[in-house]
């Protein structure tokens, strides 16, 4: 049985892979994003930026496996350990999580009917007895266009917290959906983890959808004895 630990503790993407008949382990990280990113080389792509971030973060969970011991029991023999990161590029300038309501209001009044690319790296590791035996990363591209929030329409959304935690200010399904005109490119992706990548990474390490979905029912079989 392979399992599927999700390298992150956003329940959008929890819920992503939910959805999609997957039942992750949740591991949370502990990287320092902007330590990452500032090792980085000077004009780095950023597209390789959040791919770099994915990393970091898999690479912490797959080492925590494997030092707590956890690689000997049967749940993580065979494992992989999944990790994403989501940047919204505006005028080819990385935005993650505004953190306060003045950067938020700020990032609003600078993409509010423009268009925008959410990227979102991703990093596969395969796992067996803690080793890492495969590794697949690549970053998705969507373009977000986004409409113009009245006033008092972007008061509340900033009042109610959600563009403070979430990459770009904003979210696909919640209440920043209100404010998305389209989006041209995969819908998982903008949410946090996108599935056709996912689905293509996987291979690559040589694990299929199938075996996650009937590792995944027997978890939820185990669970409900």
């Amino acid at each position: 049985m392979t399992t599927f630990v999700l390298a992150s503790q956003s329940p959008a993407r929890l819920g992503v892979l939910r959805n999609a008949g997957i039942e992750p382990v949740v591991r949370v990280s502990d990287v320092d994003e902007d330590a990452v990113a500032a090792a980085l080389p000077a004009g780095t792509a950023p597209e390789i930026v959040v791919i770099e971030l994915a990393r970091a973060k898999a690479r912490e969970i797959a080492a925590a496996i494997a030092a707590e011991g956890d690689a000997r029991s049967a749940e993580f023999a065979d494992s992989v350990v999944v990790g994403c990161d989501s940047m919204l590029l505006v005028d080819g300038v990385l935005q993650g999580k505004p953190l306060t309501p003045d950067v938020a209001r700020a990032r609003w009044a600078e993409m509010a009917g423009r268009s925008a690319d959410l990227l979102t790296g991703h990093c596969v590791l395969r796992l067996r007895d803690g080793e890492i035996v495969g590794e697949a990363a690549e970053c998705s591209s969507t373009t977000v266009h986004f409409a113009k929030p009245e006033p008092e329409e972007l008061d509340a959304y900033i009042a109610s917290e959600e563009p403070l935690w979430v990459a770009g200010s904003f979210t696909l399904d919640g209440l920043g959906g209100w404010f998305v005109d389209r989006i041209e490119g995969d819908p998982s992706s903008v949410i946090g983890i996108g599935l056709p990548l996912v689905r293509r990474l996987l291979a690559e390490v040589g694990v299929g959808i199938a075996q996650l979905w009937l590792a995944s029912a027997q978890l939820r079989g185990d669970a409900a004895r």
